[in-house]
């Protein structure tokens, strides 16, 4: 084999669908790598992933496991990231700084649609990668079915690596179709090699050929050997895989067993091998050459370390005593799951965690002086789910503030902001699990107790027809009393017009000075009407009124003001109005049905469908659906798409309730006012 080999650290992300084994996996190449314990069994207990307390919890990956190691002189760091849909920011943000990604998936055909997200996703960046069929020696299994049902979850084709050896209907070992040499599965120790068994040899020519024949189309050199029936080399082949690999043309397949440490180690010389370094990596996205710089990919907060900046150094290095955007960290750390092991020098390539660097936020390319633009790779994707949130006890307001922005700024998938128009604090982000965890974090690690509960609908009242009222405040209490009168009239106005105020006073009825008093009076009412909203595409006019020379001031005309608008607005017929958001749902084509029942359930309105642009298969929904019927859509349609359906929403205009939902609105009322 003529490929060379690089000297700087790699950096591989494990990412894949939930429950396919990526956290087996990792610890698996930590194994063959000789820095962990091999498994004994499939149930052992994580060794190195998965060690927070909402994971062992949850018996799930909940976030981003770091790991560096040493292979065959070579330095590697595997960045394995969580399954669940809620918590794709992780996959997101290491993206940006890994040289390869592998793809990890369980041996069924049914897998393929969540494949594909993975697949589509890594595809929009460039991520060259690598699939590895998980769990392949549980039953017997089908390598050619997996690959068909696959190729259609890719735009990418793919090239099938090596073929299975069964005895009877377990898979016991495989055969490289590269270099022909076959090799018989031993649980937790190192493949034996062995002859080549007669019953795979009809299939071993067979996806030999449509190997050679993937790669021929991308090299016209091997075309023509294939063409005139000449046989390539093995070191042509691997050179060709390394290229095409490289610059992501195609995706290499393996399979084998994380738990059983099967297909490990073939999987790991083919990353050393054909993956790409650092330096491609720099030029896949693009970063400018010259000076040293960090690309930061995780932030976390360790206790008494206090922030730690998870980053790779893309180009140069950074030695302890050097700065990263003006500040100078406390320390430069090697990363082995949740240990730090302190280090002098990062080079390029290397995955270090730099201390307490305040300026630094997850996305950000550090340099020495400053940092550059995100590359839009972290970019967190728009909130699907919000909760409104407060402290159990108000004495720990505060601490919920500091607590809060912490694990925000460890995941930016998460935001949290005070609604004014509904005087809560809302949570928001990927789904139900992950506002969970979320709020598990806050008690695990700070101790707050935070209650949650389905946020209010921001609806609004406005009136459907003018009305007139004149009122007269008058009190009289000893001394200066308060007088005002005024005449308002109020008119339905044109939606999202908002609020008018005319003022049309002649002679002086209502002194110049004491008609702003009468406008403050106005939108006190409008701040909740009749129904107990707030009142909204209103124009109201002051037309007359009296006066007093002695007992007018301007708090008479404002609770005149006031107490005619009140009146006004019910005499003007007062309607709820409740928000539209306009809603954009993806899904794979075979799903449509199931999602337009999801919407019309949902009072939905269907505006049209389309393929979604560069995703073969799949398509966009373009509807309207009431905020009210928003809170859990997510969970429905992912429940409804085998998990990979999503969303995009942003509010459109505000409409009047139906009659259906004016009953049940007020009834609500009459409920809270008993």
């Amino acid at each position: 084999m003529t490929v060379s080999q690089p000297n700087s650290s790699r950096a591989a992300l494990i990412c894949g669908p939930y429950l396919s084994g990526k956290t087996s996996l990792l610890e698996a190449l930590l194994a063959e790598a000789e820095v962990l314990q091999r498994h004994t069994s499939a149930n052992s207990a994580f060794t190195l992933g998965d060690g927070s307390p909402e994971a062992k919890s949850h018996s799930m990956s909940t976030e981003m496991n770091v790991a560096t190691a040493d292979y065959l002189g070579e330095r590697w760091t595997f960045i394995d990231c969580p399954g669940s849909v809620d918590l794709m920011q992780d996959t997101r943000s290491a993206m940006g700084v890994a040289d390869i990604a592998v793809v990890v998936v369980e041996p069924t055909p049914e897998k393929a649609i969540a494949l594909a997200s993975y697949l589509k996703l890594l595809n929009e960046y460039s991520v060259p990668v690598i699939i590895f069929i998980n769990k392949f020696d549980k039953k017997d299994i089908s390598a050619k079915a997996l690959m068909e049902a696959f190729q259609g979850a890719s735009s990418k084709p793919l090239v099938l690596r090596e073929i299975p050896i069964r005895e009877g209907d377990t898979v016991t070992g495989h055969v490289d179709l590269v270099s022909e040499r076959a090799f018989h599965w031993e649980e937790n120790k190192p493949s034996s090699q062995i002859s080549l068994p007669d019953t795979v040899q009809e299939r071993e020519v067979e996806a030999r050929t449509e190997l050679f024949e993937s790669l021929a189309d991308f090299d016209d050199d091997l075309l023509e050997k294939l063409l005139e029936d000449e046989e390539p080399s093995s070191t042509e082949i691997y050179d060709n895989l390394s290229k095409d690999l490289s610059t992501n043309l195609v995706i290499p397949v393996f399979f084998g067993s994380a738990t059983n440490g099967n297909g490990i180690r073939r999987l790991m010389k083919a990353l050393r091998h054909e993956g790409p370094d650092v330096s491609m990596t720099v030029d896949r996205l693009g970063l400018a050459g010259g000076e040293a710089q960090a690309k930061v990919f995780k932030t976390l907060h360790v206790g008494h370390a206090g922030k730690l900046s998870l980053a790779r150094v893309m180009q140069g290095s950074f030695g302890s005593g050097d700065t990263l955007n003006g500040e100078r960290p406390s320390g430069i750390n090697r990363v082995f799951g949740q240990k730090l092991d302190s280090v002098t020098k990062a080079e390029a390539g290397d995955v270090v965690g730099f201390t307490k660097l305040d300026s630094l936020s997850t996305g950000d390319l550090a340099t020495a002086q400053g940092k550059t633009e995100d590359d839009g790779l972290s970019a967190p994707p728009t909130p699907l789910y919000g909760l409104a949130i407060k402290a159990e006890n108000r004495s720990d307001d505060v601490k919920l503030s500091d607590n809060l922005k912490k694990v925000l700024e460890e995941d930016p998938s998460l935001s949290c902001d005070f609604d004014e128009l509904t005087g809560e604090m809302v949570l928001r982000g990927q789904g139900d699990m992950h506002l969970k965890l979320c709020l598990e974090r806050l008690k695990n690690r700070a101790g707050l107790a935070v209650s949650s509960s389905i946020p209010k609908v921001a609806y609004r009242e406005t009136v459907r027809k003018k009305a007139e009222k004149r009122v007269r405040h008058r009190k009289q209490s000893g001394g200066h009393g308060e007088f005002g009168e005024v005449q308002l009239k109020i008119a339905p106005v044109p939606r999202g017009t908002g609020f008018q105020f005319n003022d049309a006073i002649h002679g002086g009825v209502v002194p110049r000075q004491y008609i702003p008093a009468v406008k403050h009076g106005v939108e006190d009412a409008l701040v909740k009407g009749p129904m107990g909203y707030p009142v909204v595409d209103v124009e109201v006019t002051l037309d007359d009124g009296k006066h007093h020379a002695v007992d007018s001031s301007e708090l008479a005309f404002r609770k005149a003001g006031g107490q005619a608008m009140r009146e006004a607005l019910v005499a003007a017929r007062p309607v709820i109005l409740e928000p539209l958001n306009q809603v954009t749902i993806t899904v794979p084509s075979e799903f449509i049905a199931r999602i337009q029942k999801i919407i019309l359930g949902r009072r939905g309105q269907i505006y049209g469908f389309e393929a979604k642009d560069g995703w073969i298969g799949w398509d966009e929904v373009s509807c309207q659906i009431p905020a009210a019927e928003m809170q859990d859509l997510v969970v429905e349609i992912r429940s409804a798409t085998m998990g990979v359906g999503t969303f995009t929403s942003e509010f459109d205009h505000l409409q009047e309730i139906s009659e259906k939902e004016h009953s049940r609105l007020t009834a609500g009322l009459e409920e809270e006012t008993v």
